[in-house]
Formats: structure tokens, C-alpha cells, sequence
């Protein structure tokens, strides 16, 4: 199958993950950015390079576009993408509102093709041994969840500068990652209280510290943390509390923690255990890996466009609620916007 990528930063990740598909050929890569395209363009022998990603939709043999722009283009670059009848690999967050998600689940199912969202996370492989060793009931039943997105953007502005846009508050374009990381661990929220300051980047125009209480179905109560700002290396440090045990993990250490009641009938005394992992925090490759695997066998991909849209509204209500010191239902004031289109 012919792909199209759309951006070459992000979009460079892509292109190696269908170079090493035996399914895939990169067809065509588009960037505004002229000295990028045609070093790419040369580096790997694409066939086809432009600066206007509608030049990609007209192509009929490619069938695999990779969204890879900026967030406030995935819309779009999606949209365009799907109703020319190709397949859609999206980078997260799906977009920054709501509006604009909705008109991506639409086109997916005008259009009848394969759409999925990059939360990578569901990739990382200490976050997937988390999930299976969690669902396997070691650690019992999960009362508490949280994770964090801790970042210093100080040194990530994008090109451009696209992440310092007022349009990008970073709970959703970089805190998507952790919400997305609980709601596939513990299921929807339903209901959230947020608080945000600002105090760090004073020079960037949106909060850039944002924090989300969470309460779940199942009686699970939870939290997420989102730092542009702060000072320490980056990471997405995870703990899942259950009734038997608790699991630490992040997606930039080679292992995760493991303590449970297993253990401490071995050694009559409470010790984590450390159980190797591969580091792979943005796993692109596995992630397209499994998108050509559903495309090629026809299967419903998992992190659809439905998917994508409850994250980003997990996460919106979060940021209502800062704003307007109030609670928000997720349920009622958010999902139920999208979950009867």
C-alpha cells in the first residue's frame, strides 16, 4: 500500500515505521518547510514531494495518509484525507475542541475508511506489560490511578513555534497523552475537577500547569498532572493502586515497579519488584504496525476517531472546570455531544 505523510518532524518517525512494514511503500511526503522536503525527499528516495498536502489527495494510488502536522491542522489534514478515499493515521490529540473532532467522526463514517488516533502510549511497552499485568488481577481490583505529562517546553517550541499558539492549551495537546494513558487502564471518568496556574513559562499565553481529579465508574478515583514548564527531565510517571498491589511506570525507564501481595508471602515484607522493559516512549512503529495489520484484515482499529474525541473531551473538561471553578460532568456535558452521531 502507497502512503502519503503530511509533516516531516513528527511525520519522520512515520516514515521510517512504513519503510519497515513489508506492506507499505512511502509514496509521497509533504512540508511547508522546502530544505526539509527535499533532504527527506533525497534521503529515502520518495517518489513524490510537495508543499500543499492537497496535492497528496489527488494521487489514487496512495491509500495511507499519516497526519502528522500541528495540532490545530489534524482537522483538516484528516477530513481532506478521508473524503479522497484514503485510510488515516492521525497524530494526537485528535484536534483542540470538540467542533472540530466531530467533523473528523463524521467524515470517517461518510468516508468508510480505517481512521486512527496516535495516542502512543497504548504502545509503550512498560505501559502495555502495566495494562496486561493489571487485567490479569495481580494487583487486585484499581482504586486510584495517576499519571503526569512533565515536560519543559522551554526547549520544545516546535517549529515555528506552533506549540506557544493560544489555540494549543497543553493539557490536550501534551496531557492527552496521560489522560489517554488512564482512560485505557481504568475506563472513562466520569466526572472531573480541575485547577490551573501559571508560572513558569510567564511568556507563553496558556496555563502551563494544569491538574485533573477524576472520579470513574467502579468507584476508581484518579489523577493527572500536565507541566510545560518544569524543571526535570521528561517523563510520564504512572502509579496504579489495586487492592492487591501497585504497579509504577513511565514510558522513559527500562523496567517497572511491581509490589503485590504475591510478594510479601515470599518475603513477609512489602518490596517492589523490578521487571524489565524495552524504552520506546513513542512507539510509531508498533502503532503503524498495528493500523496496516487492520486495514490489510479489515478489523475495527481500537483507538478510532470515538476514542480519540472522548480523550480530547476528558481533557476539555478538565480545562472548563479550571477556568470555572465548578465540577464538570463528562458524561452529560461532553460525550453525550458525540456518542449518538
Amino acid at each position: 500500500m502507497k502512503v502519503g505523510i503530511i509533516g516531516l518532524r513528527m511525520g519522520r518517525a512515520h516514515l521510517i515505521g512504513y519503510l519497515q512494514n513489508p506492506h507499505t511503500e512511502v509514496y509521497g511526503i509533504c512540508d511547508i518547510d522546502e530544505n526539509t522536503l527535499k533532504k527527506v525527499k533525497e534521503e529515502y528516495n520518495i517518489p513524490f514531494a510537495t508543499t500543499d498536502y492537497r496535492d497528496l489527495m489527488q494521487i489514487k494510488d496512495i491509500e495511507i495518509i499519516s497526519v502528522a502536522s500541528p495540532d490545530y491542522f489534524h482537522k483538516e489534514h484528516s477530513v481532506s484525507a478521508l473524503l479522497s478515499g484514503k485510510h488515516v493515521l492521525c497524530e494526537k490529540p485528535l484536534a483542540l475542541n470538540l467542533e472540530d473532532c466531530i467533523e473528523i467522526i463524521k467524515a470517517v463514517k461518510k468516508s468508510g475508511k480505517k481512521f486512527m488516533i496516535g495516542q502512543v502510549c497504548r504502545f509503550a511497552p512498560g505501559f502495555v506489560l502495566t495494562k496486561e499485568i493489571i487485567d490479569s488481577g495481580e494487583i487486585g481490583e484499581l482504586f486510584f490511578v495517576e499519571s503526569e505529562y512533565a515536560h519543559d517546553y522551554r526547549v520544545a517550541e516546535g517549529v515555528g513555534k506552533w506549540r506557544k499558539d493560544p489555540r494549543r492549551e497543553p493539557f490536550i495537546g501534551g496531557g492527552c497523552h496521560a489522560v489517554d494513558l488512564i482512560r485505557w487502564i481504568a475506563g472513562d471518568p466520569i466526572e472531573t475537577f480541575g485547577y490551573a496556574n501559571h508560572k513558569c513559562l510567564i511568556d507563553w499565553p496558556v496555563n502551563d500547569a494544569t491538574i485533573g481529579i477524576y472520579k470513574f465508574e467502579n468507584d476508581i478515583i484518579g489523577k493527572v498532572f500536565c507541566s510545560i514548564g518544569c524543571i526535570r527531565p521528561y517523563t510520564m510517571r504512572s502509579v496504579f493502586y489495586g487492592t492487591k498491589g501497585t504497579i509504577i511506570s513511565d514510558n522513559t525507564s527500562d523496567h517497572i515497579l511491581l509490589c503485590s501481595t504475591r510478594y510479601f508471602k515470599i518475603k513477609s515484607e512489602y518490596n517492589f519488584v523490578k521487571i524489565p522493559v524495552s524504552i520506546s516512549h513513542h512507539n510509531v512503529s508498533a502503532e503503524i504496525n498495528y493500523f496496516v495489520e487492520k486495514i490489510i484484515k479489515d478489523e475495527k482499529v481500537e483507538m478510532d476517531a470515538i476514542e480519540g474525541t472522548k480523550t480530547v473531551a476528558v481533557c476539555l473538561g478538565t480545562i472548563i472546570s479550571a477556568r470555572e471553578n465548578r465540577k464538570v460532568n463528562i458524561k452529560k456535558e461532553l460525550f453525550s455531544q458525540f456518542l449518538d452521531i
